[in-house]
């Protein structure tokens, strides 16, 4: 978690991994994009911020903050 800043935004690539980057990102939060969208939908994720319609991020507070609470819910420790 080091690696986050203090303030900004992450894309869900940035929060759950992505394979595609080079060198491979490692997930924040481990879980499938199905996953995550559930548990948006059902409160236990923030919610997400449309910076136009095809970009949506989460601030990094959120994320820092839901990795240090753990994922209520779930048996995935982050």
């Amino acid at each position: 978690m080091n690696q986050l800043p203090e303030t900004g935004y992450l894309r869900l690539w940035q929060i759950l991994g992505s394979k595609k980057t080079n060198p491979p990102t490692p997930a924040l939060i481990p879980i499938g994009k199905s996953s995550w969208w559930e548990g948006i939908k059902t409160g236990r994720f923030p919610k997400p911020i449309k910076l136009s319609p095809r970009i949506t991020v989460w601030r990094v507070e959120d994320i820092r903050q839901l990795i240090i609470n753990g994922i209520k819910g779930s048996n995935h420790g982050a």
